[in-house]
């Protein structure tokens, strides 16, 4: 019993932690990815990019992102 309660004690606080940091930044993290997507498309039309290439680089980067 006392193995166990160590076990919480010692490993508890850092999941604890690392979930609280986790559930509050994705919120951040998926506007950050929204900003960076909007600037990539921003970037593209001055240097003349055609629609369809934006395409296959945003599908580029999500399958690179994935794997």
């Amino acid at each position: 019993m006392d193995e166990f309660i160590m076990l919480i004690s010692n490993v508890g606080f850092p999941i604890a932690v690392a979930s609280y940091l986790l559930i509050r930044l994705e919120p951040v993290i998926k506007e950050l990815q929204q900003s960076i997507s909007g600037l990539t498309m921003v970037i593209a039309k001055q240097n003349e990019v055609t629609q369809g290439q934006i395409n296959q680089l945003v599908d580029f980067v999500q399958k690179k992102k994935t794997s």
